[in-house]
This record gives C-alpha cells, sequence and structure tokens, in this order.
C-alpha cells in the first residue's frame, strides 16, 4: 500500500506545531509534510525530524498574508518580487530540512482582475522557480484546489494545471493531486492517476463530505490505494484532512492500507 505522510498543518493540532512531530512518529508515520514551516527556525524543525526518526516530504512556497486570507501569491501581478524572494526562502529552508520538492500556490483572483493577466503572471512565475528549483536540486508542484471550499482560487481543476504543464514545457514542473479537491470539481480520480501519473509527484487525501478522514465519506479510497499499488506509485501520499473527532481518534482508516497495519 501507499506511503502516508500526516499532514501537520491539519493533524494533531491538539498540541502546539513542534509537539506535533513526536504524536505523528508515536502513530506510526516515517513522513510528515506541512503547509508553511516559515514561522519557526529550520534548525528546530529539523532536530524534531531527526529526534523522531522523520522526514518531511513537502512544504508550500510563502504564500502571502495567510492570516488575511491570501492563500498564494503566484498569478499576482505586481507581485512577482515578492513571489521571487519566497522561493529564495522556500530553497533554503526545504535544503536545510531535507525536503525534496516544493508546492507554489496560485492564490486568489482579485475581483475584477483580467484572467489573462493572472494566467501570463503564474506562467511567467512557475517557469522561473521550476528552473530555479531544477538548479537547488528540488521540485516545483502546483495544486489544483477547488472553488467551493476556497472561492476566487485561480487554478481549480486538475484539467486546468494539466495544461499549464503542457504549455510551460518545464520538465521540473508537477501536479500535487489533492484527491478531495478533485473529487468535488472533476471527479474520475482513478482515471486520472492512470493517465497523468508521470506528471504527478505528490497525491494528498481527505474525504468528501467534511473533509475528513479517508473511509468517512463518498470516496472509494481502498479502491485508489490499490490502484495506486498497481500503477506503480512510489511517492507518499499526504494526509491533508481535517479529523472528525481528534487525530488520533480517527487513525482507525490507516490499518490495513500500511506495512504493520
Amino acid at each position: 500500500m501507499p506511503r502516508f505522510a500526516a499532514n501537520l498543518s491539519l493533524l494533531f493540532t491538539e498540541v502546539p506545531f513542534l509537539d506535533r512531530f513526536e504524536r505523528a512518529a508515536r502513530a506510526g508515520f516515517e513522513a510528515v509534510e506541512c503547509q508553511l514551516p516559515y514561522a519557526h527556525p529550520a534548525a528546530e524543525i529539523r532536530a524534531r525530524l531527526d529526534a523522531h526518526g522523520l522526514r518531511m516530504v513537502l512544504h508550500n512556497l510563502p504564500a502571502g498574508d495567510w492570516d488575511a486570507g491570501e492563500r498564494g501569491i503566484a498569478c499576482l501581478p505586481g507581485r512577482e518580487a515578492e513571489f521571487r524572494a519566497g522561493v529564495e526562502r522556500a530553497i533554503e529552508v526545504a535544503q536545510a530540512l531535507g525536503v525534496p520538492q516544493l508546492n507554489a500556490l496560485a492564490g486568489r483572483a482579485p475581483a475584477g482582475a483580467e484572467r489573462a493577466a493572472l494566467h501570463a503572471t503564474l506562467a511567467a512565475n512557475l517557469r522561473f522557480a521550476a528552473r530555479r528549483l531544477r538548479a537547488a536540486g528540488l521540485r516545483l508542484l502546483i495544486e489544483p484546489i477547488n472553488g467551493f471550499d476556497m472561492p476566487g482560487f485561480f487554478l481549480d481543476r486538475p484539467s486546468q494545471a494539466f495544461s499549464l504543464l503542457d504549455e510551460l514545457g518545464e520538465d521540473n514542473l508537477y501536479v500535487q493531486y489533492d484527491c478531495y479537491h478533485a473529487h468535488r470539481t472533476e471527479g474520475r480520480l482513478a482515471a486520472t492517476l492512470a493517465a497523468e501519473l508521470p506528471r504527478i509527484a505528490h497525491v494528498q487525501v481527505a474525504d468528501h463530505p467534511g473533509r475528513h478522514e479517508p473511509g468517512s465519506g463518498e470516496i472509494g479510497y481502498a479502491a485508489l490505494f490499490a490502484e495506486l499499488d498497481r500503477l506503480g506509485y512510489a511517492g507518499w501520499v499526504g494526509a491533508e484532512y481535517l479529523p472528525a473527532d481528534g487525530t488520533e481518534a480517527g487513525l482507525g482508516w490507516l490499518d490495513g492500507v500500511r506495512p504493520g497495519g
């Protein structure tokens, strides 16, 4: 079965961020991911990873003013210098933590903005980031996020993300395929994984409705995990969901889907 990484931005939030690494290891995870690691010194995060035998497999580029509702700046004209500075900061943190890939959040489209201008800005920023990360030995990912949960998010469908890869032609640019977001927009999860797996560098899971534990809703995760095995997916699967009733209480879904489960 796939290898699972605990997303420490959404899981184990019963304790402060730096204490979540111990909780993840105790629950049997060998890897973790997070959305934004920048509030803590990289040396402190690395110490927690090493102390608990974990690896960090993914985090995002800086995403603007998160507390004010920004969810990335890659598509925003006029923020190019900030985006490029964020790329450099993310590379520094990723190298300190041993992270192999970074996700660039496109951001929300401002009201009244011309879509062509947003697209051009996103394309130029991704081209820059893909080449800069290649030089640093890292992969760049983009993630479609559904517009129901995140209204106005510019990159909202998997087909749009794959079309962007076609357009840019950068060999260091991949898709982060979040099954929850994909299910809410285009569906066809197994078919998309089969058709596009070489261009998918990371998979994330949550169920619908509620974005809770896999197996709690309408997505057939047992079959989907089996399909990932059949396809030979060698990456990590990020458990990026909202626990319905406490993280530890909801980890039963892992029984039987990981070694020793």
